[in-house]
């Protein structure tokens, strides 16, 4: 959302509308910017540019020539057929929003990623935005600082200078700066220096005062009234599910706030739900489904909360009464650790899962969930956990134990246990 004027959002021909593509759209459509969709593949013989049109516009985007705003360019990137058309649209859409930058001063732009080079140090690829950036400037970005000593262009040529608009990699800075951050040209090196460290030490504030940010103050702001509409992100188990979801939470109406579905799909709470949560500031919902451990990991980085339900009414209950400025303070569930089941032994008519602890400490108690095929097949207490036939009271990451879940015998190679519990958060 920082770095981008104009989404493309591209399309095949053939194969139509698929679950990234509606993913894209959704990042698109939080960004607020201008959409243009490539259509491509129009040179294969079963394209249906028709059949293609009608799934875009069910995804909330209606082409122009239906009456919506939406530009849908035909193109190949086989034949190069459609790509003028498509230069051609990117500008007037670029006129219509008035893009306007001055090269004539100081530049400024942002991080979209850095690395640490072996050879030449901290490397960061940055868009300048503004001004005109060249070699020797002082720049700082987040919290590292330096003077630009090379700056390279998408195809590894040396730069004297960038202006508006011009992605590349530079060089000179002390330390790496994180994706994100703000690229600004400063009159000397002892005053970016002294911003680098203040940044610092404001990170660092702000990671001692906030330990749980996200979702939680969100639904504390709308109880205040400082937020007048809920963005959500909704991920479920079937289609089914999904649908009467929507629909519920269509049918609340409250003067306080609103409900905005963001995005909403079926499969697993995945990384790219919660990068899209954080940069709308919308709440995640999980119903009868997980999030995966790349998720679980960018949730708690970024402070995105992520919230499960199995019962439609309880979500929507809690969804109004946040709305109304009503919702009990709340206990956010805790993953405590995961393990894989490598075989199964029957002893009498309990089944005993032979497991390995992939991630976490797992505790005997621990209320549990099966996963069979990344879904959620039974919910339960571990009511037994053993290390070489003795009874252990918890196992940690690297080893094996045995596990049996309470009231449930139909454990099976290949599925994965999970060990949670609950904390309170507010």
């Amino acid at each position: 959302a920082q770095v981008t004027d104009v989404a493309i959002i591209v399309v095949a021909a053939d194969d139509g509308i698929m679950p990234q593509s509606v993913e894209a759209i959704s990042h698109a459509r939080a960004a607020n910017v201008p959409i243009i969709v490539a259509l491509n593949k129009v040179d294969k013989a079963d394209a249906n540019l028709d059949r293609v049109k009608a799934q875009i516009s069910e995804a909330g985007l209606t082409p122009v020539e239906w009456g919506g705003d939406i530009e849908i360019v035909p193109v190949s990137a086989k034949t190069g057929e459609g790509i003028d058309s498509l230069l051609t649209t990117i500008l007037l859409t670029s006129e219509i929003a008035h893009f306007r930058a001055n090269p004539d001063k100081a530049a400024a732009g942002v991080v979209i990623e850095a690395q640490m080079d072996r050879s030449r140090g901290p490397m960061a690829t940055i868009i300048v935005q503004s001004g005109t950036l060249k070699l020797g400037d002082v720049v700082v970005a987040g919290s590292s600082y330096g003077k630009v000593r090379a700056l390279f262009d998408d195809r590894g040529k040396h730069l004297r200078l960038a202006k508006p608009g011009t992605p590349l990699a530079l060089l000179g800075l002390n330390e790496v700066p994180e994706a994100g951050d703000k690229v600004q040209v400063l009159s000397d090196e002892k005053v970016a220096r002294l911003v680098a460290l203040q940044r610092t030490r404001e990170k660092r504030v702000e990671g001692l005062a906030s330990t749980r940010a996200g979702g939680v103050d969100i639904l504390q702001q709308i109880a205040a009234g400082h937020i007048k509409e809920m963005n959500l992100i909704i991920k479920a188990d079937v289609q089914g599910s999904l649908e009467a979801i929507e629909q519920a939470l269509k049918e609340l109406n409250l003067s306080t706030a609103r409900v905005r579905i963001i995005h909403s799909a079926v499969g697993g709470v995945s990384e790219s739900d919660v990068l899209l949560a954080a940069a709308s500031e919308a709440l995640v919902i999980g119903f009868h489904t997980r999030p995966d451990p790349a998720a679980r990991r960018a949730a708690e980085e970024r402070k995105v909360e992520i919230r499960y339900y199995d019962i439609i009414y309880k979500l929507t209950e809690d969804i109004e009464l946040a709305l109304s400025g009503m919702l009990d303070p709340v206990y956010e569930e805790v993953v405590r650790g995961h393990v894989e089941v490598r075989a199964t032994f029957k002893a009498g008519r309990v089944v005993i899962a032979g497991c390995y602890v992939t991630d976490g400490t797992i505790t005997r108690n621990d209320e549990a969930r099966v996963f069979r095929g990344g879904q959620v097949v039974t919910t339960g207490r571990i009511s037994s956990l053993k290390r070489f036939k003795e009874d252990a009271r918890e196992v940690a990451t690297g080893y094996e134990c045995g596990i049996v879940i309470d009231g449930f015998n139909d454990l099976k190679e290949g599925d994965v246990i999970e060990a949670y519990g609950q904390q309170r958060v507010s």
